[in-house]
C-alpha cells in the first residue's frame, strides 16, 4: 500500500490537491484557480474542461511538492462544490454545456412558479431542502430544456448528470464509473432523504429522466480505480467522496451528535451533526446527509450563507479596493470599527434562514467620513452577521444554545473577522491548526474506505487544536451592531 493519501478539493474558484501521510502531516499541496463565467447578471458557469485541467495540474504540483510519485498514493478522496450541475455525453465524455454553478440564479423564476403551485411543502418533506435555484434539480431541468436535443438524449440514456464529484470520478476512472455519494445526492432535490435513494415522484416533478442519474454510494468505500490519467498509475482506489461542507464536518472530527463546524470559503456554511435520523427545521435551515461510512449514517442541520470569501474577491476584482485577498484584514484594521457602515453581502441572494432569492447586496451608513477601510471592515462584519443569524436559527431548532463550534476554511484565517464572530455570538469559537479541513475530510473518508486508518476514533485523536477566540465586546455595543444589521437586511 502507498504511504500517502491524495485529497482533491474541487472548489468554486479553484482546485486544490493535498498529499498527507498517515499522521495527518501535509507533505505537499497546490491550488490552481480557473475562470468564472458570467453570461448574464445573476448567471454563473464553469467550463468543465477548465475544472479538469486545474485538477490535473493541482495534483501534479502537489505530488512534486511532496517529492512523491503516483505509486506512493494509497487512496484518493474527492470533495467538491456541491450543487454545481454538469451533464456530459456517456460516449466520449464531452460536456453538453458549461456547468451551472451553485451560485447561479437563472432558475429562480422556475422555483417561484413551483412554489406558487404549492410544491414546496412536498419537496421539503422529501428532501430536507427548500425550493431554491441553489440546488441541482432545476438546473438539470433548465439544461434539458435549453440545450438542443438534450432531453431526448437523456431519456435514451446517452447523457450523464453529475455534481462535480461525479464528473471527476468519471474522468479519473476513464469513464468506467458513474456514481456519487449520499451527501452530494442529498443536494439535488431528487433524493429521498430518509431512504437515500432517487425518488420517482421528485424525478417526475423536476422532469428528470432516471437514466441520467449516477449510482448513490456511501461516502467511504471503493468507488472505482484510476485509469488512463496522466501522472497517476492505473489502479489507485478512489475510496472517499463527500460534498465540501460535509467533508469539512468529517475533517473537524464531528462524529458525535451535537458536534458542529462553520466553514468560511466562497460561501459560509454552518453544519451540526444531528445524529442517525433526519431532523426537520422550523427556522429556515436545511436537513441533509452529514456523512455515510458503511451502514452508519449521520444527518446534519445546515445553514448556508451564499457569500463569504466571495465578497472579498468582489472588493478585489470588482472595486479594485485591494490587490490580493489577504490584504483585506490589514485594510480593515486601519479603522477601529466600521463607522456605522453595514454591508449586507447578498450578492447572490440571501440563503438561510431568510431564503430570499430577490435580495441583492446593500451598503448603508455611508457619509463623507467613510473610507475604504470602513467598507472593508463592514464587508468582513457582514459575513459574521450572516453566521450569527444561522446560529440563532439553529439554536431555536435544537431548543438550546448552540455548543461551541470549530471554524475552518480560507477566510477563517482572518483573525479580525473571527474575533468579531465570537463577539457577536457572545461565545468562544475554535480554529484548528489545519484550516483546510475540507480536503482533510476527503482524505479521512478515502483512508477509511481504503483501510489506511482503523476508524473514526483514530482520526479524531490525531486532530490538533489551534486558536481560540473568546468574546470581548460589551453587550450594549453588540446589540447596537445587531440592530443596524437587522435594519439593513430588511432593505436588501
Amino acid at each position: 500500500m502507498g504511504k500517502y493519501v491524495l485529497a482533491i478539493d474541487q472548489g468554486t474558484t479553484g482546485s486544490t490537491a493535498i498529499v498527507i501521510d498517515r499522521r495527518l502531516s501535509v507533505k505537499g499541496r497546490s491550488t490552481v484557480e480557473f475562470p468564472q463565467i458570467f453570461p448574464r447578471p445573476g448567471w454563473v458557469e464553469h467550463d468543465l474542461d477548465d475544472i479538469w485541467a486545474s485538477t490535473r495540474k493541482a495534483v501534479a504540483q502537489a505530488l512534486r511538492n511532496a517529492s512523491a510519485k503516483g505509486a506512493d498514493i494509497a487512496a484518493i478522496g474527492i470533495t467538491n462544490q456541491r450543487e454545481t450541475t454538469a451533464i456530459w455525453e456517456r460516449l466520449g465524455g464531452k460536456p453538453i454545456h458549461n456547468a451551472i454553478v451553485w451560485q447561479c440564479r437563472r432558475t429562480a423564476a422556475m422555483c417561484d412558479a413551483m412554489k406558487a403551485e404549492g410544491k414546496e411543502p412536498f419537496v421539503r418533506a422529501k428532501t430536507g431542502l427548500v425550493l431554491d435555484a441553489y440546488f441541482s434539480g432545476t438546473k438539470i431541468r433548465w439544461l434539458l430544456e435549453n440545450v438542443k436535443g438534450a432531453r431526448a438524449r437523456a431519456e435514451r440514456g446517452d447523457l450523464a448528470f453529475g455534481t462535480i464529484d461525479s464528473f471527476l470520478l468519471w474522468r479519473l476512472t476513464g469513464g468506467a464509473v458513474h456514481a456519487t455519494d449520499a451527501t452530494n445526492a442529498s443536494r439535488t432535490l431528487l433524493m429521498d432523504l430518509a431512504t437515500r435513494t432517487w425518488d420517482e415522484e421528485l424525478l417526475a416533478l423536476f422532469q428528470v429522466p432516471r437514466a441520467l442519474l449516477p449510482e448513490i454510494k456511501p461516502s467511504a468505500g471503493l468507488f472505482g480505480t484510476t485509469r488512463g490519467v496522466s501522472g497517476l498509475p492505473d489502479g489507485i482506489p478512489i475510496a472517499g467522496i463527500a460534498g465540501d461542507q460535509q467533508a469539512a464536518l468529517v475533517g473537524n472530527g464531528c462524529f458525535e451528535a451535537g458536534d458542529a463546524k462553520c466553514t468560511y470559503g466562497t460561501g459560509a456554511f454552518l453544519l451540526m451533526n444531528a445524529g442517525p435520523s433526519p431532523v426537520g427545521s422550523k427556522h429556515g435551515l436545511l436537513s441533509t446527509v452529514g456523512w455515510q461510512i458503511g451502514d452508519e449514517v449521520a444527518y446534519a442541520l445546515e445553514g448556508s450563507a451564499f457569500i463569504a470569501g466571495a465578497v472579498v474577491q468582489w472588493l478585489r476584482d470588482g472595486l479594485k479596493l485591494i490587490r490580493k485577498s489577504a490584504d483585506i484584514e490589514a485594510l480593515a484594521k486601519e479603522v477601529p470599527d466600521s463607522g456605522g457602515v453595514v454591508f449586507v453581502p447578498a450578492l447572490a441572494g440571501l440563503g438561510a434562514p431568510h431564503w430570499r432569492q430577490d435580495a441583492r447586496g446593500l451598503i448603508s451608513g455611508i457619509d463623507r467620513g467613510t473610507k475604504a477601510a470602513h467598507l472593508a471592515r463592514a464587508a468582513l462584519e457582514g459575513v459574521a452577521f450572516q453566521i450569527y443569524d444561522l446560529v440563532q436559527a439553529m439554536a431555536k431548532d435544537i431548543g438550546q444554545p448552540m455548543p461551541m463550534f470549530r471554524v475552518d476554511g480560507g477566510a477563517s484565517a482572518n483573525d479580525l473577522m473571527m474575533q468579531f464572530q465570537a463577539d457577536l455570538l457572545g461565545a468562544p469559537i475554535e480554529r484548528p491548526r489545519m484550516i483546510e479541513t475540507t480536503a482533510l475530510g476527503a482524505a479521512f473518508l478515502a483512508g477509511l474506505g481504503a483501510g489506511v486508518w482503523s476508524g473514526k476514533k483514530e482520526l479524531k485523536a490525531s486532530l490538533r487544536a489551534g486558536k481560540r477566540f473568546s468574546p470581548k465586546m460589551k453587550p450594549r455595543v453588540r446589540d447596537e451592531h445587531l440592530a443596524r444589521w437587522r435594519r439593513a437586511v430588511e432593505r436588501a
